[in-house]
């Protein structure tokens, strides 16, 4: 019998030491997007999607995400007070989630992060979703790409990993496919995934982005994987070896993604997401139209 997809997995256990200091003491998943923690869109993409129970990997310093979902009395009792009904309502929205956390004591890769959810999961499929991919944030009509994983697995009952075409000399920041031929409606059977291949040696430019959805066989191999890229457990391997004993499919994503992994990234999420927020964006446009006369002179 086919099982439905409940269950989404955020691996948060990273120590984000490229956004020292800011997260010396602060997990880098609660960096904000204006006004929204980075974990926030995750959990929001996943509620949207229809998955029912999330289970979140922490590691040392990230209490602040627990706190964050968790319920806080004073701030809801005094916003009650003030009438300020629209503010009490979106911080209940951030509560009333089937939220799990474990941690992560020793960080040894994405792979090891998602064994730790091994008895969360139990046997059934399941999502994973990396925080530092946002997908289509601006756009509330675009159907969400854990939901477009989700339909796929109504169809194939197979694994599917999310891709998404790069430039050529960025592939070595990912893990890549090596599809068998051409996709059908955007789906590709795969021959092989390769974690951070030089240029020269990559399969295509079908990248591995951080939507992946599995079944539970993966944490058999998981538990044996041995240490690949960069002295850590890699999904990206794992998924290779479930690859030669059942199917595992590639779903290209057309939308719009936002890697918050960096800086820059970051800053250019932030100014996208702010241009379509309703109350800054009138005063934001206008002052990156007098920036833009500044720069000029």
């Amino acid at each position: 019998m086919k099982q439905k997809v409940k269950k989404a997995i955020i691996p948060a256990a990273g120590l984000g030491t490229r956004f020292l200091p800011a997260t010396k003491a602060l997990a880098k998943e609660m960096l904000p997007i204006v006004d929204k923690p980075t974990i926030q869109f995750i959990v929001e993409e996943a509620l949207k999607s229809g998955i029912e129970d999330i289970l979140v990997i922490t590691g040392k310093s990230k209490r602040s995400i627990e706190d964050h979902f968790d319920s806080n009395f004073e701030l809801e009792y005094n916003l009650e007070q003030k009438g300020k009904t629209d503010l009490l309502k979106l911080v209940n929205d951030t509560t009333a989630i089937n939220l799990h956390f474990i941690r992560q004591s020793h960080p040894r890769g994405l792979g090891d992060a998602v064994l730790q959810a091994k008895a969360f999961v139990g046997n059934e499929p399941f999502v994973v979703m990396l925080g530092d991919d946002l997908m289509d944030i601006t756009d509330d009509k675009a159907v969400p790409l854990t939901k477009q994983l989700m339909n796929d697995y109504e169809e194939t009952h197979a694994s599917t990993i999310a891709v998404m075409k790069v430039p050529h000399e960025e592939v070595s920041a990912y893990g890549v496919i090596a599809p068998q031929g051409e996709g059908v409606n955007g789906l590709y059977s795969v021959d092989t995934f390769v974690e951070k291949p030089a240029p020269e040696e990559a399969p295509s430019d079908l990248a591995i982005i951080g939507r992946y959805l599995l079944t539970p066989e993966i944490f058999t191999i998981l538990e044996t994987q041995e240490p690949g890229a960069g002295n850590e457990v890699q999904l990206t391997d794992a998924i290779d070896t479930l690859n030669k004993t059942q199917r595992v499919f590639a779903r290209e994503f057309k939308g719009k993604r936002y890697d918050v992994g960096d800086k820059f990234g970051f800053m250019k999420t932030s100014i996208d997401y702010a241009l379509k927020h309703p109350q800054i964006k009138e005063d934001l446009k206008a002052y990156i139209i007098q920036l833009g006369h500044e720069l000029d002179k």
